[in-house]
């Protein structure tokens, strides 16, 4: 029988795709979040599946402390944890808040990972020597996120620390990795609002499974793992639909083509999106892949930015396109 992987943060966006993950691949899972309710209905979404939930935190020692008790008196070893954790998605320009605001979010989005690690790795070492710990990081780690500084310095804390952390559970023989993923994820949360190439969160949740059973060639295994560096192969890409194409200037002697071919609008389907799409250059941007010309590029653009102003000005202003 395979050894089950706790899950932090398992009734977030991205905690659900892990969730859903591991539970299709046989994996038993332990669901940790703070609320009991949330948890409840996590666990009536999956009657038929090994899934237990314990109510915990890890926002300090003290709760990270608690909950490694808790899971200890479960009496089960662990294959791994998968740590996606996340603070709420405020918006901000860094100059236009007090020093609070950054300490704040600080305390929100990184301490907890620290927390975690300082009271569940040594717990992994002792069910499982060589065992997986996985931290989920989100966009805006490398370049500045407009509007969400708060978010690209704690992303880019988040790497650092993961680096850290790597070297210093080699003593223990845990792996730690941190998952990067450039992009914001398509959550149940914020369908309505997300961009197609952004990953769902049950891609990320199969990329962080992958991790845990060690089915990427990575040796010798790197602290940071792009989700965005695997390439789309030809056999899983979306349908191609046709468009006219724009009419051909007068001073252009070739003849013009009949139709452009764009790639769909829809997201990559669930049980292909482990193959990522490119790396994008700003966090909220929606890339185009490596091999579309650049006029295809310039129009898909185009249009992405024609539907996120139409979302924008048609729903509810107060609505967060980003997802949690």
């Amino acid at each position: 029988m395979k050894a089950p992987l706790v899950v932090l943060g398992a009734t977030g966006g991205v905690g659900r795709g892990v969730v859903q993950a591991a539970i299709d691949s046989g994996r038993p899972v332990i669901a940790v979040a703070r609320q009991a309710g949330e948890l409840k209905a996590l666990k009536a979404g999956y009657p038929h599946a090994d899934l237990t939930t314990v109510a915990g935190s890890v926002a300090n020692d003290a709760a990270g402390a608690k909950l490694a008790r808790a899971l200890r008196k479960l009496g089960r070893p662990f294959a791994g944890v998968v740590a996606a954790v996340c603070g709420s998605a405020e918006r901000g320009r860094l100059l236009d808040n007090p020093a609070e605001f950054l300490r704040r979010k600080l305390d929100e989005d990184l301490l907890p990972h620290l927390a975690a690690a300082r009271h569940l790795l040594p717990l992994l070492a002792e069910h499982d020597r060589g065992g997986t710990y996985v931290l989920v990081g989100g966009p805006g780690s490398e370049h500045p996120w407009a509007g969400y500084g708060h978010r690209s310095i704690g992303a880019a804390a988040l790497r650092m620390l993961a680096r850290v952390l790597h070297d210093e559970a080699r003593q223990l023989s845990v792996r730690v990795q941190l998952l990067a993923v450039d992009t914001p994820v398509c959550t149940e949360f914020n369908q309505r609002h997300s961009c197609p190439e952004w990953p769902s969160a049950l891609s990320v949740g199969q990329r962080a499974m992958a991790l845990i059973d060690h089915d990427i060639s990575d040796e010798p295994p790197r602290p940071i793992v792009p989700y965005a560096s695997r390439v789309v192969s030809p056999s899983v890409l979306p349908p191609r639909v046709r468009v006219p194409s724009p009419p051909a200037s007068r001073s252009d002697t070739r003849a013009p083509a009949s139709h452009t071919e764009l790639r769909s609008t829809e997201p990559y389907p669930t049980t292909t999106s482990l193959n990522t799409v490119p790396k994008t250059t700003s966090p909220d941007a929606c890339a185009q892949g490596p091999d579309s010309p650049s006029d295809e590029k310039t129009q898909r653009c185009l249009q992405d930015a024609r539907a996120l102003l139409k979302s924008l000005t048609t729903q509810n202003p107060k609505q967060e396109p980003t997802p949690r």
